[in-house]
């Protein structure tokens, strides 16, 4: 099947793409990766800005593990493979327990689309009335707080979770977390009254604060959000010194050629000022943050940084 590709926007090898491309979702349907995969493409699309077919793949197993191990062997440099990512790349790397070999320096990041923020979340009538609340009686006593999150210990929502506390003076290791399959289920455990509270992104837990179900007690966020969320305080306004952003993006094989990198800074560019993603954006509750190139990377290493001293806090990294 040959399409003609997009223009000279590759460069002197202006004939790339000149087959369709897939992205890979290192999940099942539904979660985070592929809602991110699937408006991507989508917009790609219908926005013109790719002209060859685009599919999406689903590749669960590890979270995100099983499908970097096969990419970064067989698919190198396989330039019509991409796929999207979040923290979990870092942290499946850094973590002893269940890691991963592979990370983004085996990948080459192309660019950041969208921030979440981390949540710290309670059933609407729970005794604690704020963060520092919750804070303190954990460090009185962490054995009597239950606090839950949608992955298993070591991953994000641990981390989000254990966050306040370790930057608040407790050992994170003294905090009991239960580990459920899935924020859906994590937020089922908070309103049935197995979990005390949990720790989430923001876009999950925003349609059980809308209905009065929970209170949100701090985002990790650096600056208030807006909307439902604007009455939220941050951790840092609560005295507590930590932020963490849940950032999603594209990555492409490790051996990207400097023109087909070109091509999908100036494609990913277009497509972030573009009215589509905007409107795409509103109607997932996300944030945009565009990054690409050298700035996603410097990201990177800086949140790196970050997460390895939480896991290493935990007694989780490798």
């Amino acid at each position: 099947m040959t399409l003609t590709g997009c223009g000279g926007a590759g460069g002197k090898s202006g004939d790339y793409p000149k087959k369709p491309i897939v992205v890979v979702a290192p999940s099942g349907a539904g979660g985070g990766w592929d809602k991110t995969a699937r408006s991507l493409t989508k917009v790609l699309s219908e926005a013109k800005l790719v002209d060859q077919t685009m599919t999406v793949e689903n590749k669960p197993g590890g979270g995100g593990a099983v499908f970097l191990a096969d990419y970064v062997t067989q698919d190198k440099k396989n330039p019509y493979k991409l796929f999207v990512s979040s923290p979990p790349i870092l942290i499946n790397n850094l973590k002893k327990e269940g890691n991963s070999p592979y990370g983004y320096k085996d990948t080459t990041p192309l660019a950041q689309l969208t921030k979440d923020f981390g949540a710290i979340v309670v059933k609407a009538d729970s005794k604690y009335a704020d963060i520092t609340a919750l804070m303190n009686a954990l460090k009185a006593d962490p054995t009597k707080i239950t606090v839950a999150g949608g992955s298993a210990p070591g991953s994000m929502d641990h981390v989000i979770s254990i966050l306040p506390a370790y930057k608040f003076g407790i050992d994170p290791k003294a905090v009991k977390y239960v580990s459920y399959d899935g924020g859906g289920e994590a937020i089922a455990a908070l309103l049935g009254g197995n979990a005390d509270v949990i720790g989430t992104d923001v876009s999950s837990a925003a349609e059980y604060l809308k209905a009065g179900k929970v209170k949100v007690l701090a985002v990790t966020s650096a600056e208030r959000l807006s909307g439902d969320f604007k009455d939220i305080p941050t951790l840092k306004e609560s005295g507590i010194d930590a932020e963490f952003t849940i950032w999603r993006g594209v990555f492409g094989p490790k051996e990207m050629t400097d023109d087909q990198k070109a091509y999908w800074e100036k494609t990913l560019k277009s497509l972030n000022d573009s009215d589509v993603w905007k409107k795409e954006l509103q109607s997932n509750s996300w944030e945009p943050e565009f990054r690409s190139g050298d700035e996603f990377n410097k990201f990177l290493d800086d949140q790196e940084v970050l997460l390895k001293d939480v896991l290493t806090a935990l007694g989780m990294a490798k």
